[in-house]
């Protein structure tokens, strides 16, 4: 995000951003992300743009926005997973625990929660006695970043049958991704932690349910079977991708409590993606704004939620609240729609869709705050009158 200019109250930014590691209690570190599609020049597209996010351990983090705004795409290029065609630049530091149990060579490790999906192969040994083992993803070789996947950071997505494989026996796919990264001596206790991590999850009789198919579960069963499966290595940082939206209230509920408790067991960070503003209120501490591929705003949940500085954060709560109307009776929207990919305006890339733009929005709005957790870059705030 663009940084403000230098005053009294600012803190002066470091002199070089990627030349000191990030301290411990970081799981992530990105700094001034950006996502290209198309090459550089004139003929390509940003989809992301400055992009500043921390996520410490014991830290949960919500990332709002609407469908279309790189909230995906932000978790995607965490793991390395960006689709061919799109170059990243800036620095996305990744720091693990330090637990293998020994050297080897981790095969084709899925991203946390997709078993059975190949990710590259890599000889190397890890971090031993607790030792964090950090890993810069932006340039990193496949290998690198198969051995961080499914170890240091996984994730949850938000379709569980399109993340399990429908080939392979549930219990199966959680010892695999434990043998892979040589976390369990062998392949019988692979498959005894396997059913422990399912009978934790709350499936009923998990020696049963580890010798079921994906298909024979319903989606709530399947979306614990893929929680289980991203806890089973102790991850320093679990990614949370729109993980309940397809379930209904009452077993959303019961996921989130999983999700919430199996962080807090690890001491791990959360980072959590949605649309639902209720769900970030009731799992995470800190929230980030963003729309256009960029982040808008950003602070504590109570702080962002009660007293939203962005317009387009303003939006966001003004829809969310069915009892907010309009003075025709109609229920508060944002107007216009979401742009394509990459084609947000210049400057401002809300002010097409704001009613309070001017031709100040046509330029870049610099960042307000003491830092990229807690701002906002909007050239017409809210203003809060106590």
């Amino acid at each position: 995000m663009t940084s403000p200019a230098p005053s009294s109250s600012a803190v002066p930014p470091p002199t070089d951003r990627y030349a000191a590691p990030a301290p411990p209690a970081d799981v992530v570190r990105m700094r001034d992300l950006a996502v290209q599609v198309g090459g550089a020049g004139a003929g390509g597209r940003q989809l992301l743009a400055d992009v500043d996010l921390t996520v410490r351990r014991g830290e949960r983090v919500g990332l709002i926005g609407e469908s279309g705004s790189g909230k995906s795409l932000t978790a995607l290029a965490v793991l390395g997973l960006l689709a061919e065609g799109l170059t990243a630049t800036g620095s996305i530091l990744v720091t693990g625990t330090g637990t293998d149990t020994g050297t080897g060579t981790d095969t084709g490790a899925g991203a946390g929660a997709g078993a059975g999906s190949g990710a590259g192969s890599g000889a190397g040994s890890g971090a031993e006695g607790g030792i964090p083992r950090s890993t810069e993803v932006i340039g990193a070789r496949e290998s690198d970043l198969a051995r961080m996947r499914g170890r240091d950071v996984t994730m949850v997505f938000q379709e569980p049958m399109t993340a399990l494989n429908p080939t392979m026996r549930v219990g199966r796919q959680v010892a695999e991704v434990m043998t892979l990264h040589h976390t369990v001596p062998d392949r019988a206790s692979a498959m005894r932690r396997a059913v422990e991590l399912l009978d934790k999850v709350g499936l009923p009789d998990p020696a049963e349910a580890a010798r079921a198919y994906p298909h024979q579960l319903s989606g709530g069963q399947r979306q614990r079977v893929v929680i289980a499966i991203a806890l089973a290595n102790d991850p320093a940082l679990l990614i949370c991708d729109e993980p309940t939206t397809a379930l209904d209230v009452t077993v959303q509920a019961m996921v989130l409590d999983l999700v919430v408790k199996g962080v807090e067991t690890r001491d791990a960070g959360l980072l959590f993606i949605t649309h639902d503003l209720a769900v970030v209120a009731s799992v995470c501490e800190r929230v980030l704004v963003m729309y256009g591929g960029r982040v808008v705003e950003a602070g504590t949940v109570q702080e962002v939620f009660t007293r939203p500085r962005h317009r387009y954060t303003r939006g966001l709560i003004g829809a969310s609240d069915l009892e907010l109307t309009r003075d025709d009776g109609r229920l508060y929207t944002i107007q216009g729609s979401v742009p394509a990919a990459g084609r947000f305006p210049a400057g401002c890339v809300f002010r097409n869709r704001c009613i309070h733009a001017t031709t100040d929005c046509e330029t870049l709005p610099q960042w307000q705050g003491p830092g990229p957790e807690a701002g906002f870059a909007c050239w017409h705030p809210v203003v809060h009158r106590d």
